[in-house]
């Protein structure tokens, strides 16, 4: 009888390791469609949020899944079809709600090239992901969906924010954000992936005070930090470029593995 009950396994561990980023991957999903509603009904600021909270879920539901080595195709897929969702249509739909009609036809067909390239995007991310690992695992090829879904918000965040440095003509600011995304997204500029970050160990309590700092700035000046963020991420792309040049110059470097006093998030 009681080896029977040491059998019986309602899930198996591996099962529920799977489950568990998947279920965060959908939940991702959801927030995101669900942000296209709310650009419909012209609640603009929610609908910001929504997909703010979608990247943040993206960028754990990975991280979850390595950690409870809960990895699995169909979580790699599902992964980048719900980016396709939150990060190309709700960010196209939510643009054309705002400015991008305004413009007609020609508008929506900025939204079209913006969700292929995105689709793009993902599609060659795939199939690289299954290459051998090296030193250039740290850098993406072109500009990350998530990335390019928030980018191309700015004029909007930009609107709602306090910070109102300068007078933009959005019906023409946004459609050229599009399309300048658009290719950096299909692009082989490298940019940081931050999958890796190496940290001394007598760093990390700097490194979690920052975070802690970051995401309080984020719920008291929400959209202030999102632009300054916007900023400091695009101006964050040459450098890039320069470090990862210079590491190909050095491939070298490839087979430096990180020292045991370092903690790896």
């Amino acid at each position: 009888m009681e080896q029977n009950k040491k059998n019986f396994k309602l899930v198996s561990n591996k099962k529920t390791r799977i489950l568990l980023p998947n279920m965060f991957t959908l939940v991702g999903v959801c927030i995101g469609l669900s942000s296209i509603k709310f650009a419909f009904d012209e609640n603009f600021i929610l609908s910001i949020l929504a997909i703010i909270v979608a990247a943040i879920i993206d960028g754990l539901d990975g991280r979850i899944a390595r950690l409870v080595q809960g990895t699995s195709k169909v979580g790699k897929e599902l992964d980048s079809l719900t980016d396709v969702i939150s990060f190309g249509v709700a960010p196209a739909f939510i643009m054309y709600f705002w400015k991008l009609n305004e413009i007609g036809r020609v508008g929506w067909l900025i939204c079209l090239v913006y969700v292929i390239c995105v689709a793009l995007r993902l599609a060659r991310f795939n199939v690289n992901s299954d290459q051998a690992p090296s030193w250039k695992d740290n850098f993406f090829q072109g500009v990350p969906s998530p990335a390019g879904g928030v980018i191309v918000l700015m004029p909007l965040v930009y609107s709602l924010s306090d910070i109102q440095i300068i007078n933009i003509n959005y019906e023409v600011v946004v459609p050229i954000l599009f399309v300048i995304v658009s290719i950096l997204l299909i692009s082989k500029l490298p940019t940081y992936s931050f999958k890796k970050i190496s940290v001394p160990r007598n760093m990390t309590i700097f490194l979690l005070f920052g975070m802690v700092l970051y995401f309080g700035l984020i719920l008291i000046y929400t959209f202030n930090t999102i632009v300054i963020s916007g900023l400091i991420y695009f101006l964050m792309i040459p450098i890039s470029l320069f470090h990862y040049a210079n590491l190909n110059k050095n491939s070298k470097v490839q087979d430096i593995t990180p020292e045991e006093h370092e903690d790896i998030l």
